[in-house]
């Protein structure tokens, strides 16, 4: 009768010693010698993210993959081997394991069909009980919440695992769910990482979740960080699906700490042509961006670290620097070509938006279209086309302007006698 593992379901088999479980550990020792006691010692994990540490006293020759039956409290529990040997020990001093009246728990056998069977039946029943102890919470106004239930793999035992702000009085909620399930209650506090790290879920970024990947411990996370990353304080872009600062922030941290240890001095730049003002740096290229007191935000000049502090320096000492960036000829011939650079077809320039607009233009423009002819004698001649463009509007104004023009020219030649000149 082959047997198949209900929670471990599509991970590692016994063959292989590779799983897609977070808990998972590469034996990197397994290639050593082992030493005396380090074949009593077994790391054993079990649904979610609990795992644990038993002794091997039967001397029974276990392989990654395999299911075994360990010691409970009380009863016993059903878990898989993850890793074997002197590496164990190791892992020990980085976990914390559970004792038993001062002692490690056992290894009893390697599992039975009949051992599956029994923990499959519990399993089945955690959903159902999740449920109903959410009902009898709603029902005795108590503030948490049931994220998840873990019955022991012989059923006579489970584990609520719940999320509360604040200390929360439950052994009346104890008592209820004993008479109602006639099992052993063990209620477990998680945070909100541990509850996204059981559920899983896609982050931002488009991968799985760290804390239901590989994240077993979590560490504070606080905005120290995104400031030193000169990241926005926007709490829904630093947020991450468990409401709280995400993983990541403290990634790469250290590396911009020990960069911005030799940055220079946020301070105003003191130049012949004026002063800059500070805006906004840029760590991974070491640049720091200035804006003219004289135009505002919208002209930016980016200057490098180093040529900062030499103006830094300088005005340190009373001194002024002639321009804010000192260009080479190579960078001055370059600058120059793309100033002259047009389009393909010889148009216009890729640089005329940089360019201050006429405003004094646009005004004489609108002044020329208000004169009119009888208001001024230089005016007598006909009105050329004052539109920017050509079309076809612009034929009907020069014949409406050609008739105007010549109907004062004939009174003025003979203003006496209209009737003449009609």
């Amino acid at each position: 009768m082959t047997t198949e593992n209900p929670i471990f379901r599509g991970c590692a088999t016994s063959e292989q010693s590779r799983s897609c479980a977070k808990l998972d550990v590469y034996n990197w020792l397994s290639d050593v010698v082992n030493t005396v006691n380090a074949e009593e010692l077994v790391e054993i994990r079990f649904k979610n993210t609990r795992k644990d540490y038993f002794r091997n006293v039967n001397q029974l020759k276990l392989t990654v993959g395999e299911m075994v039956a360990v010691e409970g409290n009380p009863g016993h529990d059903i878990g898989m081997v993850s890793l074997t040997g002197d590496l164990v020990l190791r892992q020990m001093k980085r976990h914390k394991v559970t004792l038993i009246n001062g002692e490690m728990r056992k290894v009893y056998r390697k599992a039975k069909p009949v051992d599956i069977e029994k923990w499959d039946l519990a399993m089945q029943r955690e959903h159902e009980t999740m449920i109903k102890s959410r009902q009898i919470t709603a029902e005795l106004k108590l503030n948490m919440k049931i994220g998840d239930v873990e019955y022991q793999g012989d059923g006579t035992k489970a584990i609520f695992y719940y999320i509360a702000d604040d200390r929360v009085d439950f052994r009346q909620l104890i008592k209820v769910l004993a008479e109602i399930f006639h099992i052993r209650i063990e209620m477990k506090q998680i945070g909100a990482r541990q509850e996204a790290g059981r559920i899983g879920g896609i982050g931002p970024c488009g991968r799985e979740l760290c804390c239901s990947a590989w994240m077993s411990s979590f560490s504070s996370v606080t905005t120290v960080a995104a400031r030193y990353q000169e990241i926005s304080l926007n709490p829904q872009k630093l947020a991450g699906q468990c409401s709280k600062l995400k993983c990541c922030l403290n990634y790469e941290v250290d590396n911009y700490i020990d960069v911005q240890r030799s940055f220079p001095p946020k301070e105003k730049l003191l130049t012949e042509e004026g002063d800059y003002t500070f805006v906004k740096s840029d760590v991974l290229r070491k640049t720091y961006w200035y804006a003219y007191d004289g135009k505002g935000p919208g002209g930016l000049i980016a200057v490098p670290v180093e040529r900062v502090k030499t103006i830094n320096k300088l005005n340190r000492s009373g001194k002024k620097t002639v321009q804010l960036i000192e260009l080479s000829e190579e960078d001055a011939n370059k600058e120059k070509i793309t100033n002259d650079y047009a389009t393909g077809v010889g148009q216009d320039s890729l640089t005329r938006f940089d360019k201050p607009r006429d405003i004094n233009r646009k005004n004489r423009r609108i002044n020329q279209r208000r004169i009119r002819p009888e208001n001024s004698a230089q005016n007598q001649q006909p009105i050329q086309n004052q539109r920017p463009d050509n079309r076809p509007n612009s034929n009907r104004n020069n014949r409406r302007n050609d008739q105007r023009s010549l109907g004062s020219k004939n009174q003025t030649e003979n203003p006496k006698n209209p009737d003449q000149n009609s």
